[in-house]
């Protein structure tokens, strides 16, 4: 099912954005890096996968 691709993107870059604070908070800032990274990479696959014009 195509459409559960983007669905899942979008709940990655949810939990991305929740590891990125938590870490924040306990101040473990070199893993928010990699929080980012995962995060980048996601929204770009759920930015591609939306709408009229998707790949």
């Amino acid at each position: 099912m195509p459409v559960l691709t983007p669905l899942a993107a979008t709940g990655l870059v949810v939990v991305m954005i929740g590891a990125a604070v938590t870490h924040a908070r306990r101040k473990e800032h070199q893993m928010i890096l990699g929080n980012l990274v995962l995060l980048a990479l996601a929204a770009v696959v759920a930015r591609g996968r939306f709408g009229p014009y998707s790949f």
